[in-house]
């Protein structure tokens, strides 16, 4: 045989492996980056259930380099926007300066408006959205009239949005809670029915645990829900502090390391029965006047001096 057709013989060879083996070759690569992509996403979460939001703004640049892949773009850009926006929460509770708590807000929104144009059958990108800009709304630095109403109309559009595709979306639910609890009852809103969207929440993510087979799928939510009905309970019209608790409870036993809860509401639930507590062991006096008569006439109309 020639030394062309070992040549060629070889070529042919290299090149059958090469393409036989090449869906294996390149499953084995998406399997990797997206186990890559998963470890940073748990990071994530940690990071802000911590509080740790130096780690959050890290771990949002990690993501950059599997911006790329148009495989687990769409998810990507998601968890860089909910790094910022987890990172911009925290900072309500740290008293962070309003214009970095608005940076990252801004910067959310063009992630998870990225995330839903690359996939718009992904919702969870429509209602993390739509939570940023009531953010940037109600919540960060003063506005003009018609910046604040773009903002608005840009939150309730993706709300909206959301609502029709998913309607019974634990984590739309989340985020529609806080929004019934500062509109009125008579415009569909009022504190009933933010304490009935928690609990339909909560009911619906406890029966979909397994509801998705993705691990860079959302499926947050249950931590998130409890705290928000401990909250409620506390700050409600007639504070329910034994319910607060309870949920305080329960969302510490899912995240025991979550900082807002452990530390934070925690305490304001103590301080709220210590209150309490202090209140009722006062006993009620009726001042009187030296020989005051106690007799019917004085007990309805206040003590008299005696004659």
């Amino acid at each position: 045989m020639s030394r062309k057709k070992h040549v060629f013989i070889f070529l042919f060879a290299a090149t059958a492996i090469l393409f036989s083996s090449s869906p294996t070759v390149f499953a084995n690569s998406s399997a990797s980056e997206q186990e890559s992509i998963t470890k940073i996403v748990w990071q994530i979460q940690k990071a802000d259930y911590e509080g740790d939001r130096p780690a959050l703004q890290r771990l949002y640049g990690e993501l950059s380099p599997f911006l790329e892949g148009k495989e687990f773009g769409s998810r990507v850009l998601y968890w860089r926007g909910f790094a910022l926006w987890r990172r911009a929460i925290n900072g309500f509770n740290e008293n962070v300066d309003k214009k970095e708590l608005e940076a990252d807000l801004r910067q959310a929104t063009q992630e998870f408006e990225q995330s839903a144009a690359m996939d718009p059958t992904f919702v969870d990108a429509k209602i993390a959205l739509g939570s940023c800009y009531g953010m940037l709304a109600y919540s960060v630095n003063k506005k003009d009239e018609a910046e604040m109403q773009a903002l608005i109309g840009k939150s309730r559009q993706a709300i909206a949005a959301a609502r029709a595709e998913a309607a019974d979306n634990p984590r739309l639910l989340w985020v529609l809670g806080p929004i019934f609890w500062n509109i009125p009852a008579e415009r569909g809103g009022g504190q009933p029915k933010a304490f009935e969207t928690y609990e339909k929440g909560l009911e619906i993510i406890r029966s979909k645990k397994a509801a998705s087979n993705d691990p860079l799928d959302p499926t947050w939510g249950e931590p998130e829900l409890l705290m928000s009905l401990a909250w409620s309970y506390l700050n409600r019209a007639t504070p329910d502090l034994k319910a607060a608790e309870q949920n305080a409870q329960a969302a510490l036993a899912l995240v025991p390391y979550w900082h807002y809860v452990r530390d934070i509401l925690m305490k304001q639930i103590r301080d709220a029965k210590t209150k309490q507590n202090a209140t009722s062991q006062i006993v009620p006096t009726i001042p009187m006047k030296p020989n005051a008569r106690m007799d019917t006439a004085s007990d309805a109309f206040g003590s008299r001096d005696a004659h």
